[in-house]
């Protein structure tokens, strides 16, 4: 674990510590406390990293409908390495000069980390049950087949 990830969970048992605070907790809060009592201080890169996260939460929010009524996300991230950095790069996917490539690579990265999220989730619910033991342990589907089939089953215009 990194220097900084220390000195944040240093600052967040502190946060529980000194406010009482039990259970889940507001994220915006501890930030907000931290910041008050000079515990966080961002430099201009953490500030461009804000920024640029506001911009791609803007960018994921933004959806269209097609002439078939098809609501559909229109800016997709798709992430390359160069050099030692990774960079994460948009396109609108109706930008006719964003190339087939990238949409191709984003679709696979957003599916992976679908698949990745599906890993922790199993995990998590197999480690609660394990730990509880609950009378009625907790079961998570992970085939979304029909899931897909009923959400896709969008009213159609009729001409």
């Amino acid at each position: 674990m990194s220097a900084y990830s220390n000195q944040v969970k240093d600052y967040i048992e502190r946060y529980k510590a000194e406010s009482g605070v039990e259970g889940p907790l507001d994220l915006h809060e501890v930030a907000s406390w931290a910041w008050r009592n000079g515990l966080h201080k961002p430099n201009a890169r953490t500030v461009i990293d804000a920024i640029a996260a506001d911009i791609a939460q803007v960018f994921r929010e933004e959806y269209r409908t097609d002439k078939h009524g098809r609501r559909y996300r229109a800016n997709h991230a798709a992430t390359h390495k160069q050099g030692t950095k990774t960079l994460s790069l948009w396109a609108d996917l109706d930008d006719p000069n964003a190339p087939h490539s990238h949409f191709v690579r984003s679709f696979a990265q957003r599916r992976q980390q679908i698949v990745g999220d599906c890993v922790q989730l199993k995990t998590d619910v197999d480690v609660y049950n394990d730990k509880r033991d609950p009378i009625e342990p907790i079961q998570v589907p992970l085939d979304f087949t029909l899931d897909v089939a009923e959400l896709q089953q969008v009213p159609r215009k009729v001409a």
